[in-house]
């Protein structure tokens, strides 16, 4: 049905060219003769050119392509084309007519005054039908849309909107004084960002789509609180870097997500290094079923290592994560190993058998308030898991060892964090004399991780609220788990042993902001719809954190988003005895002395620092409760 009805469609339109051009002909001379009957012999000679006129312009025709287009969609190019047709062939015309009659009975303003009018009856034509094809469509489309952003991209969604009856165009918004009071397409621009509500109330606009893929995270949160106050839903086109087709298309349009509002400017990576360092070789992920450690088994199996060892202890986890990236290389080489990196045995055995050269550890629990009260799990998994693993990289001639660490390491207030700062402190000391790199990279939190409270709010959202925040001002830090890992990775490449990477995470963000936006993503209103409560801080939570000890000095390194953290020295021998007296501690679940040591360890610890911290910080003490400090 479909072939039957392109040869109809391309038969009618043969059809209809074919008859314009006698009547293109015979219009030149009648114009000629301003409108009056046709005199002999210019009538007679003009006849007797007219078959050979046709043939010429109908093989032309074909030659160009007029038939390949459709008139639904006429543009520019059939514009093009059609000139190019018209032009040709009226040249072989008369270039013809001239050697044969030396164009004796033909007057010189009939070729083009012939090419004038064939022009327009060729276009005109099509683009009337356009024109009738997308009144009718828009008569049935179903949503007035605004489109914000008059670029390229905003040009190019428009266009692929006309093809779309749900969709009519009613106005442009860009802040570009330059774009701004002309039309695109006959559609104005009618404003600024800042004139949003007021398009939206003038044009009667039933839906916003964002078309600025190259905007940064701070352009969208400011054209999104605009938007907030007309109650239009909002849609926008994903980011330059996430349109891997480079294609703008209504089909990729999606709702506004969290991390449009609170992720960063594109990340550069210097690929090369990275991918010279993991290609063909075997590369091992611990935790490797987590939030971080299955979005770096993605970007690994991107840069073709010979193995992929993914070291996970949750089973479900590890066929989640083996089912995505079979499915995305069904050619890589994995290896699946189901253990806990508190066995040394099950390490070992998957070190000696895999032999990797690199070695992420994204192994860890992350639940600061729920270790707080189980120091003995958090102290065998953070510090002693990680040891084991990087004896055994050592054992067993690894070339590179990452710790993924926190910024609950720095100047830490809970047990998680005091046990992911032993472990730095490990890597460190553990890195002079080995021919094993040990790389640490510390960054926040991250958005849509497992442990991130993006989900409970969303959760939270969904049954109706109320939506909880510890307090009014806390504040953390953020980025995407995609950029998270891509700068750890550099980080890996830029290590050459003992360093501590520290990721610029930005500005922090308020929580509250976080849950209000959220609300409002949702399709509700904070505070109406769905109500916020303050809880309270949980055991071991500040208000804010911190991406560098007070003692430790940073400098930048060779890739701006990565700043290297010089820590202070530590007693081998002396960590090396705490060691031994912290796993006894945790061998007899004696948590009191599991803690001594850990303070000790980690002398920078709140306890020992409170006229250290920020003027007006809350920090909750598992030992003495809440206290705000104050310089004053």
């Amino acid at each position: 049905m479909g072939l039957f009805h392109n040869i109809r469609s391309r038969y009618v339109a043969f059809t209809h060219d074919l008859v314009a051009i006698p009547l293109a002909w015979g219009g030149a001379y009648w114009l000629r003769f301003n409108l009056e009957e046709i005199p002999e012999p210019f009538l007679s000679q003009g006849l007797a050119m007219l078959p050979f006129v046709t043939a010429v312009q109908t093989g032309v025709f074909w030659y160009f392509g007029l038939y390949r287009g459709v008139w639904r969609f006429a543009s520019i190019p059939d514009l093009v084309r059609i000139t190019k047709a018209v032009m040709i062939g009226i040249t072989i015309a008369a270039t013809a007519s001239f050697l044969f009659t030396r164009l004796q009975g033909i007057p010189r303003s009939i070729f083009p005054l012939y090419a004038i009018l064939l022009l327009g009856f060729l276009s005109g034509p099509r683009f009337l039908y356009r024109w009738f094809k997308d009144k009718k469509f828009y008569s049935g489309a179903s949503e007035r849309a605004l489109i914000v952003g008059a670029g390229g991209a905003g040009e190019m969604l428009a266009r692929d909107l006309v093809r779309d009856p749900r969709y009519r165009i009613v106005a442009f918004v860009d802040d570009d004084p330059s774009k701004q009071r002309r039309d695109i397409h006959g559609i104005p621009v009618a404003g600024s960002f800042e004139e949003i509500p007021d398009v939206v109330s003038k044009f009667d606009v039933s839906l916003i789509l964002i078309a600025l893929p190259a905007a940064t995270s701070k352009q969208i949160r400011r054209i999104h609180q605009i938007c907030e106050p007309t109650s239009v839903p909002v849609r926008i086109l994903p980011r330059m870097q996430d349109l891997a087709s480079g294609q703008v298309s209504v089909k990729e349009l999606r709702d506004v997500r969290i991390d449009d509002l609170l992720g960063r400017e594109s990340v550069s990576l210097d690929w090369d290094t990275i991918a010279k360092g993991v290609a063909g070789n075997s590369v091992m992920v611990t935790g490797g079923g987590g939030s971080i450690g299955s979005e770096l088994c993605r970007q690994l199996l991107r840069l073709n290592p010979a193995k992929l060892i993914v070291f996970e202890r949750s089973e479900h986890n590890l066929y989640q994560v083996e089912r995505e990236l079979k499915s995305a290389n069904p050619s890589a080489s994995l290896a699946l190993v189901l253990g806990d990196v508190r066995d040394g045995v099950a390490v070992d055995k998957a070190f000696q058998m895999y032999k990797p050269r690199i070695v992420f550890h994204a192994a860890a629990y992350k639940h600061v308030p729920l270790l707080e009260n189980q120091v003995c799990a958090a102290v065998e998994n953070n510090i002693f898991g990680s040891r084991t693993t990087a004896m055994a990289a050592v054992k067993f001639g690894c070339e590179t060892f990452v710790l993924i660490s926190t910024d609950k390491a720095v100047n830490p207030a809970n047990v998680m964090g005091m046990t992911k700062r032993v472990a730095e402190i490990d890597c460190q000391h553990r890195g002079p004399g080995s021919k094993t790199h040990f790389v640490t990279v510390r960054f926040g939190n991250v958005l849509g991780s497992a442990g991130s409270v993006i989900p409970l709010f969303q959760s939270q959202i969904a049954s109706g609220g109320p939506v909880t925040v510890t307090h009014r001002e806390i504040k953390r830090y953020f980025m995407t788990i995609p950029e998270a890992c891509q700068l750890i990775l550099q980080a890996a490449a830029l290590g050459k042993g003992g360093e501590i990477f520290v990721l610029d995470m930005g500005e922090p963000v308020k929580i509250s902001y976080l849950a209000e936006q959220l609300i409002r993503l949702s399709g509700k209103r904070p505070g109406e719809d769905i109500e916020i409560v303050y809880t309270g801080l949980r055991p071991g939570e500040k208000l804010y954190e911190e991406l560098f000890h007070d003692q430790e000095e940073f400098t930048p390194t060779g890739h701006p988003k990565i700043l290297l953290s010089r820590s202070r020295k530590v007693d081998p021998k002396a960590f090396e005895q705490a060691m031994v007296e912290l796993s006894r501690a945790c061998d007899s679940a004696d948590e009191v002395k599991m803690r001594e040591i850990l303070f000790d360890l980690v002398p920078e610890h709140v306890r020992g620092r409170d006229a250290d911290v920020n003027d007006g910080e809350t920090i909750i003490y598992p030992w003495k409760g809440v206290s705000t400090i104050s310089k004053e």
